[in-house]
């Protein structure tokens, strides 16, 4: 398939169409314009004066579209060959040790892998995964079957998905990338406060007096938003930025601190000691809006800044100092993204910011509020929908009795009362062989779960492994039948950004070959169990999500218009609530929740001197299905790297720009070398989206026992420079 030449397109007038809809990458939701040809091609993206991004887009929404257009978009569905078992990896980037530079691209070679599969039509595949299914079903229980949906799809997609496992397989075991980003966030947040969401909006941060930016690096991963928090720090607002790696928004700064990997704990309880200590705490909120003061001053009573510095390497001034310009803030606000959450200790990390907001009472007013930075464009609307396995929809708990009567009467079946298993736990059942079958839509746990090595072999051990896609990912290698999907720029439907937006993405081209839409394939699985599903279009089960989903009350396809609506919506005439909880919270008083200092599982020693912090970089997103196949952003970033401190990098022989290997207790890699002072002595940063060098490979797959999110940000390495072959 001979791909579209832009460039070209432009010497000749074409007629070109605009589109409305959505960027498909980060949790921003900027709102923008595709310009598209007469043969489908689209050619340039323009930002629209959408709430969130105001005309701005960032290098991915601009120039990050032509993957949907890419040769290797999946266009019929494929079933593995009899001769092509027992199944294992197809390419050698996904076989056991492999890892350091090969041809560029990085992308899974159609050339190794197709052979081992061969085209089928829609009823044979179809009728495969059903048949499938309902033996290991009806064999083992509808608990040894396991979903991930998608936070790149739409909210009825997600809908859809957690209903088929709930309402047709009877399991509910499903999860989607939630629990490897903001688990650990939202499960601290509906602790403390009872809701799960942001309690006000990313450019509110114009009217903060102080905002604190921690563990995140919005620069790079929340472009756009970040651009209106440089706008406020020029106008005034402070910026607080903490962080274990140094990040662009450091440089607009009113203080940066750098703290040592896993100390957040002892960092957030010293300020609250500070606070607490010297008044700087808001008494008539605390008193009147919330529970469990006495036992949170009893905890940071102990944590004194100079104790604090002894844990976190930032000297008890610079502590003194960050809590009294918090402290003395009329208004702040508090933005945290996965260096606070992706720990084993990630809930204990939130409690504290929670806490923080609440002793201060910096929340429910202007310019101040919670926000987690929501990763995937649509992981808010898809834990809304209900696709993480303790939840139905709206975050009604599948083990209440009464939630679970008003969801089968909805429903029409019987449903299960146990909770299910996430993400990481279903890998972990599949190796003990409680998990049998794996239907994954639009999800590649084989790059994006921790240890690489264990998940292949989790993989491995499946019955059965069903994979919908729009290319043929690393975990489709594993797979019996792919079913090509649609593409963000081919569906209509809903998106939640972390603003709590509610937008609509609408299709900018057709779909490819045979591929079809998502909701339409989970409508035909689940006719193929026994199951009528009869929806005209995604507006229809929209309407069926609203009606089960309080927090989209109000809220229509017809009623969102251009640019959406924020949740709740309680006036439907209305554009949603910006600000939360002025008044009280869903559990009526915000609750401390004080958290203790714990040392990681795995901690540096003789043999792995260094920690692992992983990421992401500005041009790319998570495993690179998409970023990868962009001709732009590939370009621009197309090697893997490790970064290492300048005297890290002397004491361990390696130099920049050479090949250097990075060796955990899992794994090992192979990697040119960034010498920065943007991470601390004793750390390196490895970003995540590079299959020749799978930082995954590397990371702990130990889990945070409330959240149950893996430790992505922590685990030991050493550093060593490639030993030449031969």
């Amino acid at each position: 398939m001979k791909q579209f030449n832009a460039a070209a397109a432009v010497t000749e007038p074409v007629a070109v169409r605009e589109v409305d809809t959505l960027c498909p990458y980060c949790g921003v939701g900027c709102a923008l314009a595709y310009g598209v040809d007469e043969h489908d091609h689209i050619l340039y993206a323009r930002g629209r004066n959408g709430a969130a991004n105001a005309e701005r887009l960032c290098v991915k929404g601009r120039y990050g579209f032509d993957y949907t257009q890419h040769p290797q978009r999946l266009t019929k569905p494929l079933i593995r060959r009899d001769d092509s078992y027992p199944k294992g990896p197809l390419s050698g980037f996904s076989r056991p040790d492999s890892s350091g530079p090969r041809k560029p691209g990085g992308i899974v070679d159609y050339d190794e892998v197709l052979p081992h599969f061969r085209e089928a039509s829609w009823q044979e595949a179809l009728d495969l995964l059903a048949r499938r299914l309902g033996e290991v079903r009806d064999g083992h229980g509808a608990d040894t079957i396991a979903g991930f949906g998608s936070a790149k799809g739409s909210n009825e997609e997600a809908y859809l998905f957690q209903k088929l496992m709930r309402a047709v397989i009877g399991t509910n075991n499903v999860d989607h990338c939630t629990r490897l980003c903001h688990a650990s966030s939202v499960y601290a947040l509906i602790e403390g406060i009872g809701s799960g969401a942001v309690t006000n909006v990313v450019r509110d941060v114009a009217k903060a007096d102080v905002a604190l930016v921690t563990g995140c690096n919005p620069t790079a991963n929340h472009p756009v938003a970040a651009t209106f928090m440089k706008q406020a720090a020029a106008n005034g607002t402070k910026l607080l930025v903490a962080n274990v790696r140094r990040p662009g928004i450091a440089d607009y700064a009113h203080q940066y601190v750098q703290f040592q990997p896993g100390s957040d704990v002892a960092f957030y309880n010293a300020v609250m000691h500070v606070l607490i200590d010297e008044g700087l705490y808001d008494r008539e909120f605390v008193a009147e809006r919330t529970e469990g003061f006495e036992a949170l001053r009893q905890t940071v009573e102990r944590y004194t800044p100079e104790m604090a510095a002894e844990h976190t390497g930032v000297p008890a001034g610079e502590i003194v100092r960050f809590a009294r310009t918090f402290g003395e803030a009329r208004s702040a606000m508090l933005f945290w993204g996965m260096g606070i959450s992706q720990h084993v200790f990630g809930t204990n990390n939130a409690r504290c910011l929670i806490a923080l907001a609440l002793l201060t009472g910096n929340v429910g007013r202007p310019g101040t509020g919670l926000h987690p930075l929501r990763g995937q464009n649509n992981v808010q609307g898809a834990s809304d929908a209900g696709l993480i396995p303790m939840y139905y929809p709206s975050y009604q708990s599948v083990a209440d009795p009464a939630v679970k009567a008003k969801f089968e009467a909805q429903w029409g079946v019987e449903l299960s009362d146990r909770p299910g298993l996430t993400t990481a736990e279903i890998g972990h059942a599949a190796l003990e062989g409680r998990i049998r079958a794996l239907y994954c839509m639009g999800e590649n746990p084989f790059l994006s779960d921790p240890d690489v090595n264990r998940v292949r072999e989790a993989l491995t051990c499946l019955d059965f492994l069903a994979v919908q896609d729009i290319f043929l990912t690393e975990t489709a290698e594993f797979a019996d039948v792919v079913l090509p999907a649609s593409s963000f720029m081919e569906k209509l439907g809903t998106y939640t950004n972390t603003d709590r937006r509610v937008q609509i993405g609408r299709p900018v081209r057709a779909l490819p070959g045979d591929a079809r839409q998502d909701w339409e394939i989970l409508g035909e699985i689940a006719t193929r169990l026994g199951h009528e599903w009869d929806y005209p279009d995604p507006a229809a089960v929209f309407d069926e999500m609203v009606a089960v989903t309080p927090l989209y009350a109000n809220l229509s396809h017809a009623t969102l218009g251009a640019y959406g609506k924020f949740t709740p919506c309680k006036d439907p005439d209305s554009e949603g609530e910006q600000v939360l909880f002025a008044e009280t919270f869903p559990i009526g008083r915000g609750r401390f929740v004080p958290a203790e200092l714990a040392p990681a599982p795995e901690l540096p020693d003789k043999g792995y001197p260094l920690v692992l912090n992983t990421g992401r970089v500005l041009e790319h997103w998570h495993t690179g299905v998409m970023t990868r196949r962009s001709r732009a952003l590939d370009t621009l970033s197309p090697d893997p790297f490790v970064e290492v401190h300048p005297d890290d990098a002397a004491h361990f022989g390696v130099t920049d720009g050479e090949l250097a290997r990075v060796t955990s207790r899992r794994g090992e890699v192979r990697l040119p070398v960034r010498v920065t002072t943007d991470v601390a002595v004793g750390t390196v940063f490895i970003p995540m989206h590079y299959r020749e060098a799978a930082a995954n490979a590397l990371t702990d797959p130990s889990l945070d026992p409330y959240a149950k999110i893996p430790g992505f940000k922590m685990c030991a390495v050493r550093v060593a420079p490639d030993a030449p072959s031969g």
